[in-house]
């Protein structure tokens, strides 16, 4: 072997020699091999653990349990009490009052021992609340705060006192909280905000209106929409216009068109979309003095008789027809809305078209309000004069 191979195989049999790895640290403590002579074996015995140490624990671990994790003490470590720290503290006195007296009716405790637990004084417990009277007061505020929306509890409590209805100011602020009339914050730009009173049922035509909007596609794609105002008394459909976009704006001029053949409503009802809500008719509303009436967000059955009418159009027209432009669009929906107010039978009108319930009640109510004759009033008045009215039997009848 020559001088060139012995420095290569040295190279690869030790660790610390130049070229190869240099790990520098004792491996296990042993001397190595290079130090030793030749004759010498290196000899590393064999560390035995006691077979007894850690059985129990390999045991344990093979079932997936620790025995770190294993309750010491009660079940119910967590719990302080029946309730636990999972409910929330006593802090004010009508809680610790209801907690004393569950505490005595179910645990069987002594006021006195009950009171002390849930850190109550017992005068406060014995106190009884005496009712103050304020319904009046609670409901002259309600009305109050209805007329006066932005008016908050001070302004309010202003005009009570002018009404003679004189109160703490702190009781006030408790009754406003208490009836949910804290007055909300206006975020974003400014809308129309409408009347808030409860609707009732319409008695009569132009009482009430309700509008809404559909939507629909042409052959080519491309979307229209179609705006739907119903009478609710007489369920005519006052208009069905259909365009690509319909504004504000344009939405007033279709009022007034309707207003011009048909007469002003007292009230009209609408979603809280964009067009309604817009300055454009927030001003129409108030020059033409007739009540916007906005359902809640997300009720659509506070609006039902225009959303049943968009119901029907839907399945009776709109998904029974393709139109292929907006001028047939437009000339489909006029037909099928003069069919619907002068031919279709109503379920809820007994089965009578619109129109026809419509000329039924004005006929009427021309008959109850026209003043009878002068012939007929004078027999009427002799006959309630008369008091003596003798029974006649005539062919085993009873005449009056």
């Amino acid at each position: 072997m020559t001088d060139a191979q012995e420095q290569i195989y040295r190279a690869a049999d030790h660790w610390d020699d130049q070229g190869t790895r240099e790990w520098d640290f004792d491996v296990g403590g042993m001397p190595q091999a290079r130090d030793l002579r030749c004759d010498l074996l290196q000899v590393q015995s064999q560390v035995r653990r006691d077979e007894r140490i850690g059985r129990a624990e390999a045991q344990s671990a093979r079932v997936g349990e620790c025995p770190a994790e294993a309750a010491s003490g009660r079940d119910d470590v967590r719990c302080c009490g029946p309730e636990g720290y999972g409910n929330k503290k006593l802090l004010t006195p009508d809680v610790k009052r209801r907690a004393v007296v569950q505490a005595i009716r179910d645990h069987d405790v002594s006021e006195r021992r009950a009171c002390s637990l849930a850190g109550l004084d017992r005068s406060t417990f014995q106190y009884e609340k005496k009712t103050g009277g304020d319904e009046a007061l609670r409901e002259r505020l309600r009305a109050l705060a209805g007329e006066r929306r932005r008016f908050g509890y001070r302004r309010l409590g202003i005009l009570l006192a002018r009404e003679d209805h004189h109160t703490n100011h702190k009781k006030l602020y408790r009754i406003y909280r208490e009836e949910k009339l804290a007055v909300r914050r206006r975020k974003g730009r400014k809308r129309a905000l409408g009347t808030r009173r409860p609707m009732t049922m319409p008695s009569g035509p132009n009482e009430r209106w309700s509008l809404d909007f559909v939507s629909d596609s042409l052959t080519g794609g491309r979307r229209f929409r179609i705006l739907c105002v119903v009478d609710d008394f007489t369920r005519e459909a006052l208009a069905v216009v259909a365009d690509f976009s319909i504004s504000g704006h344009r939405l007033a001029r279709e009022l007034d068109a309707i207003i011009a053949r048909r007469g002003k409503p007292k009230t009209i009802v609408s979603d809280n979309g964009t067009e309604m809500t817009s300055h454009a008719i927030f001003k129409w509303a108030q020059d033409q003095h007739i009540e916007w009436h906005y359902i809640a967000p997300g009720k659509p059955t506070q609006n039902a008789f225009v959303e049943s009418f968009n119901g029907r159009l839907r399945d009776e027209c709109l998904n029974e027809e393709l139109f292929s432009s907006l001028t047939e669009a437009r000339a489909a929906l006029t037909a099928w809305a003069l069919d619907y107010n002068q031919q279709r039978p109503h379920t809820s009108l007994g089965g009578l078209a619109p129109a026809v319930f419509a000329r039924n009640h004005q006929q009427q109510s021309a008959k109850r309000s026209r003043p009878a004759s002068p012939e007929l009033r004078k027999g009427s008045t002799q006959r309630a004069l008369t008091t003596n009215h003798k029974p006649e039997r005539k062919a085993n009848r009873l005449y009056l």
